[in-house]
């Protein structure tokens, strides 16, 4: 009997504490509840979005170009009352024949009618929503009528490109430059980040300005001597000299990792060094896991420095199109293709297609590592 009373005791219990949350859940929702923003400030928001909707719409309207001009077919390219976007000429089969379509003004209106019989001061047309009407008379010149378009993407233009440029072979050189580049970035940058970031050396200030500094030496006076000396060793039409400086580290990329690096703590290493952890061992237990962001960016960063290079390779590779990367390939096509821009922008946005989705997956870490925010504790 005791045991069914306390079975009622612990039933209301729990029917107590469960209203009681409902009701705290209920009073949290009407406090974080978002207060309606005032007339003032609801304009200004509106403003505020209205001018980055332009903003943006103004900065991706030469890629929405690009992407319309590479459907284009090449006739449509090369008149000069074509519309912006991909179109060709209108026709209607009537009779068993082929008929260019016309704007017509008639009767206050335009309409889209074929030409079928050509004159100097009148002409004849059909309607193609009704050709069982019979044909229709227009006096005037139909040299003044303007030709109709209709929407028709040209979307061979991409096979195109692909089969005449190799893009395959094209492809896979640049993503190998790329990738064996970002690799010797990383280890070396990293590890010299490291030891600039955790190491206290005689020199180390000074040593440390000087690599700040060669970011400022143009690249235009180290061509001559590096070529030479890349000449001299025999590299000069492989890929060894765009991919051994890689590991050699550069300013840039050092100078990023090193300030993120120094955001985090160093209680982390003293833990690691007492648990017996070298510095070695605390570089790849402890710091690396604590910088993904940094080494991502830095990661993207170099993979775009090298799929977008142009003047190395063609300084090294000029003579061996096996080993020519994308940038290299493309320029080449644009020279035998100049009179078709679709063609043209149709191999620059196969191009773009890899860089912009790396960067869309690792958008992310890609700008934690650039704000430099430091780890969560």
């Amino acid at each position: 009997m005791s045991g069914l009373f306390e079975q009622q005791d612990h039933d209301a219990g729990l029917a107590e504490l469960t209203s009681g949350l409902a009701g705290a859940t209920a009073a949290t929702a009407t406090q974080i509840r978002r207060p309606r923003l005032k007339p003032r400030e609801a304009g200004k928001s509106f403003l505020f979005t209205f001018i980055v909707v332009i903003a943006l719409a103004a900065f991706l309207s030469p890629l929405i170009r690009s992407v319309f001009v590479s459907l284009k077919t090449a006739e449509q390219v090369g008149q000069l009352d074509a519309p912006p976007y991909p179109a060709v000429h209108a026709t209607f089969a009537y009779n068993g024949k082929t008929y260019d379509v016309y704007d017509v003004p008639i009767d206050g209106t335009t309409r889209s009618l074929a030409l079928v019989t050509k004159g100097r001061e009148s002409s004849k047309f059909v309607d193609p929503s009704n050709a069982a009407a019979g044909l229709i008379t227009w006096q005037g010149s139909w040299r003044n009528l303007t030709r109709a378009w209709s929407f028709s993407p040209e979307w061979s233009n991409y096979s195109t490109v692909w089969n005449q440029i190799d893009f395959p072979r094209l492809l896979f050189n640049t993503v190998a430059i790329a990738l064996i580049g970002m690799v010797g970035t990383i280890l070396s940058c990293t590890l010299v980040a490291y030891g600039f970031a955790r190491f206290r050396f005689p020199g180390r200030s000074l040593l440390f300005t000087i690599l700040i500094a060669t970011i400022f030496l143009p690249y235009a006076v180290t061509i001559i001597p590096t070529y030479t000396v890349f000449l001299k060793l025999g590299w000069v039409g492989t890929w060894l000299p765009l991919l051994v400086p890689t590991f050699f580290a550069n300013a840039y990329d050092v100078f990023l990792l090193r300030q993120y690096l120094l955001t985090i703590p160093r209680e982390m290493d003293e833990a690691a060094a007492i648990d017996g952890a070298g510095p070695f061992r605390t570089l790849i237990s402890v710091i690396v896991p604590q910088a993904w962001p940094a080494i991502i960016a830095v990661s993207i960063f170099h993979i775009v420095y090298a799929w977008n290079d142009f003047f190395a390779p063609l300084i090294y590779l000029s003579t061996k199109p096996d080993l020519q990367p994308l940038a290299l390939g493309l320029a080449h096509f644009n020279t035998l293709h100049y009179r078709n821009q679709a063609f043209i922008q149709a191999g620059t946005l196969l191009t773009m297609i890899i860089p912009v989705v790396i960067f869309l997956v690792f958008q992310r870490f890609f700008t934690r590592g650039i704000v430099i925010s430091g780890v969560e504790k």
